[in-house]
């Protein structure tokens, strides 16, 4: 294959299934998808062999999915009775994990991306009550319906996994402000990027991004405070860098990171923890 093996922002969430598949496979796996392997497909293994580092920069990928995991059966048994799953592309969670029939699991992505989905699970059961909607987003009004749906079955926690970061911050702006007041969402998971991780991110992969539309724009200097005027405070922020240590997924050449992390001053340490995380938001 010449080019960039990503033509576009959905074949990310090939590139990224395929990542979950590779962590299932290992004899000490955090999580299992067994349903990763057979979406991320051809596509999604041409990726990750073409990007530079590809296969060894799995482990934030892994350690974001094993993490929201976590905190998703969290929310659930805290009262969490619809899911709006946003650019859900390849997740499989609405089969694989524990969860209560009576959920609601709101599925949405562009139709197309939707129509791929549904045809790759046929004969598959999820584990709870899941409403495939194929969307714009970009549309206001296509949006604002979708989340109208959703806030008539409340509480509502909102999950934009792997999708702010290719958003400019007028449409983060945008969004936040609707899963506030049309969603009425009452718990927010994201992931979220700082601007040193953008530059490092463009260094590496941004060329291959860009030239597949798909290049990295959304990293807030100013962190998880960027959502307050739409109505959302941070509630739980776990550092990717942290959770990788504490899931065992750390980086290669980890020893290099930690003697480099405790010879900044403390200031630069707590800014380290803060280049990446996952982020759970709650509506003020």
């Amino acid at each position: 294959m010449t080019g960039t093996p990503i033509r576009n922002v959905s074949d990310t969430s090939a590139w990224v299934a395929i990542y979950r598949a590779m962590e299932s496979e290992r004899p000490d796996a955090i999580f299992h998808d067994p349903f990763a392997r057979r979406l991320g497909g051809e596509r999604g293994e041409t990726i990750v062999r073409t990007l530079p580092r590809g296969a060894s920069m799995s482990w934030p990928m892994v350690v974001r999915t094993a993490v929201m995991d976590e905190i998703i059966l969290r929310c659930v048994r805290e009262g969490v009775t619809t899911v709006l799953n946003l650019a859900a592309g390849l997740d499989a969670r609405a089969y694989r994990l524990d969860l209560p029939p009576t959920l609601r699991w709101m599925h949405v992505d562009l139709p197309e991306s939707v129509d791929d989905f549904r045809q790759q699970m046929a004969g598959e059961t999820p584990r709870c009550s899941v409403e495939f909607i194929g969307a714009d987003l970009r549309d206001a009004a296509v949006r604002r319906d979708v989340f109208a749906r959703a806030a008539a079955n409340g509480p509502v926690l909102a999950i934009t996994e792997g999708l702010l970061v290719y958003l400019e911050p007028a449409q983060v702006a945008e969004l936040a402000a609707d899963l506030h007041d049309v969603a009425r969402a009452r718990w927010w998971l994201t992931d979220l990027a700082s601007p040193r991780l953008l530059k490092m991110l463009e260094r590496r992969w941004q060329p291959q991004l860009k030239a597949g539309n798909a290049p990295f724009r959304f990293g807030p200097a100013e962190g998880t405070a960027f959502f307050a005027p739409f109505g959302w405070r941070e509630q739980e922020f776990r550092s990717t860098w942290d959770e990788a240590l504490r899931l065992r997924r750390s980086p290669p050449n980890m020893w290099l990171w930690k003697l480099l992390d405790a010879l900044q001053p403390a200031r630069k340490r707590r800014e380290m923890r803060r280049m990446s995380g996952i982020v759970l938001m709650q509506s003020t």
